[in-house]
């Protein structure tokens, strides 16, 4: 973990409003420090420094995260949830060295009107509400292109690109896409877990396929400039929208089911499509997600696993990570949401050790500096860590952004 940056002034989320007042005020989990440092690491003061400087010095993207602060008390989540004020962690991130992270909100789980989540009007009010924030603060900027992302590499600011998981959200509705993007969104999924007007989710019994309106919508996508991530798609409707999308698509955060066989990893076919294509896969490590035979008990050693296996089937110019961590006790969000999340139909009937964190990749605040210092320590090249920690990203989005 890097030391804070000399961007951040100590903002906290909502500070322009006056809690207790303006909005219901919780006692919020830490985002420094709330499990133990990660120790599986033994680097030399040499291979430290570096993974310190390539953290410092380059352009690092997250493809996926949530770096929203959960309540400390998670029998407070509903309530919480339902306030509309997820509060983003700027402290955290101000220590976790990224550029650019990928957030994808909690729709799923936004419950502002209906337990079910993914209502059009409660994602636009969390988007709304996110954006005000982040407004009224100087270090974490709204980004919408590569040019923001630069810009806040080299002014020592953090690149906040809003995403979502699925598109679920726009029913029938292909201009309700345009809606989204107008608001800033500038990644999206087809599915989460549960079909929808586009298509099939990994939970389904079977999975149909990209659907003729999914058909409108990913065109559409194409038009407007919106990333495509494919992540909680079923099988056959990923492989649709990757033969279906003139631009790459992203896996923003998966794994490979040859290396642990539950829905929630992708085949390594589809994988390997998406490569095909000039798509990036992103590196899941929410918990009980890329766990692997060797390393059954879900750490940062389980992820890196999914990761050489990645390399050798696709190629390291395919690559990234897209942890998918947040700020609070993530394990007691999946069992909170285990429905809304589909985290049974998701892991199957695979045996697996429960953890109470992922050891090493536990936040958005630890995850990059020991991504990148695992590399180090395994001796990839600075080239190859450049590639994986940002510049596949760039090169993608350099095609699908517009």
């Amino acid at each position: 973990m890097l030391e804070q940056a000399k961007r951040y002034t100590g903002y906290t989320a909502y500070d322009y409003l006056e809690a207790g007042k303006d909005f219901k005020k919780f006692r919020y989990a830490e985002q420094i420090g709330r499990v133990p440092a990660y120790a599986g690491l033994d680097l030399s003061d040499s291979q430290r420094e570096r993974t310190q400087r390539l953290l410092r010095d380059e352009i690092v993207i997250s493809l996926h995260d949530h770096v929203q602060v959960f309540p400390e008390d998670m029998g407070q989540l509903r309530e919480h949830i339902r306030a509309g004020r997820e509060p983003t962690g700027y402290l955290g991130l101000s220590r976790s060295g990224m550029t650019a992270v990928f957030d994808n909100g909690m729709d799923g789980t936004c419950c502002i009107s209906s337990d079910a989540g993914w209502k059009y009007t409660d994602v636009l009010f969390d988007l709304g509400v996110r954006m005000a924030d982040i407004a009224h603060q100087d270090y974490v900027i709204k980004a919408e292109s590569l040019k923001d992302i630069y810009h806040a590499h080299e002014t020592g600011r953090l690149a906040h690109v809003f995403a979502l998981e699925a598109a679920t959200m726009i029913e029938n509705e292909v201009d309700r896409l345009d809606v989204l993007y107008g608001f800033g969104v500038r990644q999206i999924g087809i599915a989460y877990s549960e079909a929808n007007m586009l298509g099939g989710g990994l939970k389904e019994r079977g999975d149909g396929g990209l659907t003729y309106f999914g058909e409108r919508a990913v065109e559409r996508m194409n038009k407007l400039g919106l990333a495509i991530d494919i992540s909680h798609s079923g099988d056959r409707t990923a492989m649709d929208v990757i033969q279906k999308s003139t631009k790459p698509v992203f896996i923003t955060h998966c794994g490979s089911r040859e290396v642990w066989p539950t829905n929630r990893m992708k085949p390594d076919a589809v994988i390997r499509a998406c490569a095909e294509r000039g798509g990036v896969l992103g590196l899941e490590a929410a918990p009980h997600t890329t766990l692997s035979p060797a390393h059954p008990r879900h750490s940062l050693e389980s992820v890196m696993d999914h990761f050489v296996h990645a390399v050798d089937l696709i190629g390291i110019d395919h690559v990234a990570f897209g942890p998918d961590t947040l700020f609070g006790d993530h394990v007691g969000l999946h069992d909170a949401f285990a429905a809304n999340l589909s985290t049974k139909e998701a892991h199957g009937r695979v045996e697996y050790p429960k953890v109470e964190y992922v050891d090493g990749l536990e936040n958005p605040a630890e995850c990059f500096y020991n991504i990148i210092g695992w590399l180090v320590a395994h001796d990839y090249s600075d080239d190859e860590i450049r590639k994986v920690i940002g510049g596949n990203t760039i090169r993608v989005l350099e095609e699908v952004w517009v």
